[in-house]
């Protein structure tokens, strides 16, 4: 069915980029290898050669568009099959997309808490806009004015709404030095600027602690990379030494990031061996377990979470086990909603896919993709003061009213040790 006759007048070149082709088709329609027993009913029969007939369309138009497409660099088939894939995974959802080898490499760098260059901020996306989740602090985005919830219009004069999320990376990064202007809408105050920033080296930091009064603890984990265990273990073992007795795990305008991060951070938590989260993909067998590791624990200290609707992936699996066990209260707004698993599987030629394979479930097997985590005692905070507050978290981290100019009363966490104080004192009588 496949074979017609102007398949067979293709030189070996173009056989070989059609079987590319069939390939990557069949990787879209699901097509498996082999046959499963009894997999021959007449349904089955029926379905088989509609995937067929779609993979013979995909080769027709394939063939027509490396003929007469009017520039025939642009229509080599090495670059129409990276472009097929291109569409193949951005017609899945946002988080799926194609990374070229330069962009895979940014990825590496980046989660591994190495420099690299770009911008500095974070960017979930959400009914098909990129939403700041957080400019690192320090980080060119973040001296440049861009806030939390600011929605990126344009980058350089280009539309970027639909866009994947590595896509829309792509575009931010650059040498560094160099400067990029962003039209960005910002609802706290309804209006529309263009901000230029100039590109530079990143470090991200993860964690920022100190002491508030009558020793409660408090610790702002900003992004789930790779030191932050290390950085974790260093506040813990510092605030206990000061006498800490209650903990504010600050959250808020967390984009997430690396699963393994969050699971390290609520192993310090809870006992060991205790289910931190599973991820389950289409098929019902095909779950995974994340158990709380053997750490250093402080699974007797009260705890408060304070999180927003910035609150993203990691940051969302630590509070929803957390509060799943009762182990922490969470004070806030309800959280972003980006609970998808996304797989890297890299390819020979050094670029890779990443694709959704699974989703996260809290151990009381509550899906977060989509839904988000509701806090147990929600404190809503206007816009305009909730951009400020995270400015403000950054330059003064741990307190509820700073004397600096133009200063806010930060009331989520005010309530967050209000409650541990309450905590603190049933626990003590």
């Amino acid at each position: 069915m496949i074979a017609d006759n102007r398949l067979r007048s293709l030189s070996r070149i173009r056989v070989a980029g059609i079987l590319v082709a069939c390939c990557c088709a069949l990787f879209a329609c699901g097509v498996s290898a082999a046959p499963s027993p009894g997999a021959a009913s007449d349904s089955g029969k029926h379905e088989t050669s509609d995937e067929y007939a779609t993979i013979s369309m995909f080769m027709d138009v394939l063939e027509f568009v490396r003929e007469k497409y009017v520039d025939a660099d642009k229509a080599k088939f090495d670059k129409l099959i990276e472009n097929a894939m291109r569409g193949m995974l951005a017609g899945l959802d946002p988080f799926s997309s194609y990374m070229p080898p330069k962009l895979y490499n940014m990825m590496e760098r980046e989660t591994a808490g190495k420099k690299y260059g770009g911008l500095g901020v974070y960017v979930g996306i959400k009914n098909g806009k990129q939403i700041v989740n957080a400019p690192i602090h320090d980080g060119p985005a973040f001296k440049a004015g861009i806030r939390p919830g600011d929605v990126i219009l344009y980058v350089d004069d280009t539309a970027v709404s639909g866009l994947s999320e590595q896509e829309f990376v792509k575009m931010l990064k650059g040498p560094v030095d160099s400067k990029v202007k962003l039209t960005i809408y910002r609802p706290a105050t309804r209006e529309t600027k263009e901000i230029t920033v100039t590109r530079s080296y990143i470090t991200p930091s993860s964690v920022k602690w100190t002491m508030m009064p009558d020793h409660v603890g408090y610790i702002k984990i900003s992004v789930f990379n790779r030191p932050l265990a290390e950085q974790l273990d260093k506040a813990l073992v510092e605030l206990s030494k000061g006498g800490m007795t209650a903990l504010v795990l600050d959250l808020r305008n967390n984009p997430g990031g690396l699963l393994d991060a969050a699971v390290e951070v609520c192993s310090r938590f809870l006992d060991t061996g205790k289910l931190v989260v599973f991820i389950r993909g289409r098929n019902p067998g095909e779950r995974k377990d994340y158990l709380a590791r053997d750490r250093d624990k402080y699974t007797d200290i009260p705890i408060a979470i304070l999180v927003n609707g910035n609150s993203a992936s990691a940051a969302e699996v630590v509070s929803g086990c957390l509060k799943d066990y009762k182990r922490a209260v969470l004070i806030g707004e309800r959280t972003f909603g980006k609970g998808s698993v996304q797989s890297i599987i890299r390819l020979r030629n050094g670029a890779a896919l990443r694709l959704t394979t699974a989703k996260y479930y809290t151990p009381s097997e509550m899906v977060i993709h989509g839904h988000g985590i509701e806090p147990n005692i929600g404190v809503n905070v206007h816009p305009v003061i909730e951009s400020k507050l995270f400015f403000q978290s950054m330059a003064y981290p741990g307190e509820i009213m700073p004397q600096g100019p133009r200063a806010v009363r930060d009331v989520q966490l005010e309530r967050a040790v209000e409650i541990l104080k309450g905590v603190r004192l049933f626990k003590r009588d």
